[in-house]
């Protein structure tokens, strides 16, 4: 597979409407000073989910938006969306109107590296062993290495086009929620050495992104990767592993205390028999356990549909999956396996009430809680804006689309993101990845540093690139709003630091303007392509740049 996209796809227009609200334009509304917003910050933070009113959906709300529901935008997009007011712009967010929503191909991966032996080589493999035939079956484990040589090659490649996939991608929305749903059903290839196996389950995810949480869990239990990173593909009557079950109700769908532990025993012993062969899921009605059992309450002989519909029937749900979506859209909430809201502040609590009423009227459909979120008057709030810990995909991928850098070798990207904590595909341990503060260390900001400096320049920490004289990115197209909205702002090194800053940071802070306005008395000669990268080269090293 290529290494290097070809240019990234966006679902927006490329011009945009001109606002009728001043402020959602940068180049005709002067940012709020930090001051400002200190102030502004002072307020209690809002519970309330009614719509924000247009007159204050501008600029800034119109790139949180972005940033948050996919992984940031470019001016045109940010000016777009402000132009369109909160209700279109969250609608498009959710279903972009004229954008392609593409399924991969089945054949993009070859699905037989790590296929299951035919009868023939089961039956040459055993007389092998009968006979004691060393150098016969020496053959069949060099074989068998070299499959699997074969296929951790192959997870390589599907870590880059899923890479890819999620910076071309005009459904932003799609993708994160197919990032967020990998973190929440996390399943490591290093547990189960298929390949195929895993990029079946990102399709999963992506068929039901933003469709029905029943829907997804119902796949879930039906899925390869899941059924044997849990174990669930040797459970059998008699010896029912309860891994899959345990994992279904603590991390997956009801938290920590809406379940016993013979609740997780019944439900490991409706699961028995829920295996696969080869790509494809199997019951195995010999090995399932028919008997009767009593889970959550309820009694019959129930096997692993009865035991989703039973759980899918716990008010428990719907707080435990919206306070995870309200988690990786709005704001860190500790510790994530709990369902209930007593730990929290009291508009945080009103806020994931407000949601969960809604997901649970909504038979656990995703776009109208997503909606509800995005249009409300608590997202926008100042203690939710530019507060959260961008994860090192979210910085990567949003980097190349809100600035529109070259890609420039997708390998490289894909191990930065393995060196600052999201190995994609090889998530830490069933309950995914931690999140938040944890993406934040010494060695880790090295590497954002320096991927970011990749991108804008082609500089690794060792030379550069070897295409970086190819590939020069030009920055000066982020400054067409400018001089579309002001002519002339476009030249004056002072007004095109503030631009840059609130487009990348959301806010201008006073240090950050010192710092710009030292390079640009260092470079001279007014704004140049070399003074706008070095401005971003700055802007991206700040601590403010880590936050979206």
């Amino acid at each position: 597979m290529a290494d290097s996209p070809e240019n990234k796809s966006s679902s927006l227009p490329e011009t945009a409407a001109k606002p009728s609200n001043p402020a959602a334009n940068p180049a005709q509304a002067t940012p709020p000073a930090r001051g400002a917003s200190a102030k502004r910050a002072e307020r209690a933070m809002t519970g309330s989910m009614s719509p924000i009113a247009p007159k204050n959906f501008g600029y800034e709300e119109a790139r949180h938006l972005l940033w948050r529901a996919g992984f940031g935008g470019t001016p045109v997009q940010i000016q777009t969306l402000a132009s369109w007011g909160p209700q279109k712009a969250v609608e498009y967010v959710i279903d972009p109107a004229n954008a392609p929503g593409d399924r991969p191909r089945a054949d993009l991966f070859d699905k037989n590296i790590m296929r299951e032996p035919t009868a023939e080589e089961r039956k040459a493999y055993q007389a092998a062993r009968q006979r004691q035939d060393e150098d016969a079956l020496a053959k069949f484990r060099v074989e068998q290495q070299r499959r699997q040589g074969q296929d951790r090659q192959q997870i390589g490649e599907v870590q880059r086009w899923w890479l890819k996939r999620m910076i071309e991608t005009p459904r932003p929305l799609e993708e994160k929620m197919v990032l967020f749903w990998h973190g929440h059903f996390a399943t490591s290839y290093r547990n189960i050495e298929n390949s195929f196996h895993m990029f079946i389950q990102n399709e999963l995810f992506r068929k039901n992104a933003l469709g029905n949480f029943g829907d997804l869990l119902y796949g879930i239990i039906r899925d390869p990767a899941m059924l044997k990173y849990l174990n669930n593909d040797t459970s059998r009557k008699g010896k029912a592993n309860e891994n899959l079950a345990r994992e279904i109700m603590e991390l997956f769908s009801l938290g920590i205390g809406g379940y016993t532990e013979n609740d997780i025993k019944e439900g490991a012993r409706s699961l028995t028999g829920y295996t696969f062969k080869d790509d494809t899921f199997v019951f195995e009605k010999n090995n399932h356990d028919g008997g009767s059992k009593t889970i959550l309450g309820r009694t019959g002989a129930f096997d692993g549909d009865a035991f989703v519909k039973i759980i899918l029937e716990q008010p428990g749900v719907s707080r435990f999956i919206t306070r995870k979506l309200y988690h990786n859209f709005c704001a860190e909430l500790p510790p994530l396996e709990r369902a209930d809201y007593n730990d929290l502040p009291a508009p945080q609590q009103a806020a994931l009430r407000d949601l969960s009423a809604a997901f649970s009227s909504s038979k656990y459909e995703l776009k109208p809680v997503l909606r509800r979120l995005f249009l409300s008057q608590h997202f926008y709030d100042d203690k939710i804006m530019n507060e959260q810990i961008k994860s090192p995909t979210q910085l990567v991928v949003g980097a190349v689309r809100s600035l529109d850098t070259p890609v420039r070798d997708l390998s490289i990207l894909n191990d930065a993101l393995d060196l600052m904590g999201q190995n994609l595909l090889f998530p830490p341990s069933v309950k995914g990845w931690d999140g938040g503060r944890s993406w934040i260390n010494t060695s880790t900001m090295f590497v954002r540093q320096n991927i970011m400096a990749f991108l804008l320049t082609g500089k690794k920490p060792r030379g550069y690139d070897a295409n970086a004289d190819e590939m020069k990115y030009d920055p000066m197209p982020l400054l067409s709003e400018m001089a579309k909205a002001n002519p002339g702002s476009e030249k004056d090194p002072a007004a095109v630091a503030d631009y840059l800053l609130r487009l990348t940071i959301g806010s201008a802070p006073q240090q950050s303007k010192e710092a710009l306005a030292s390079l640009s008395a260092k470079v001279g000669g007014g704004v140049s392509r070399e003074l706008v990268i070095g401005y971003l080269l700055l802007i991206t090293a700040m601590p403010e740049y880590q936050l979206c």
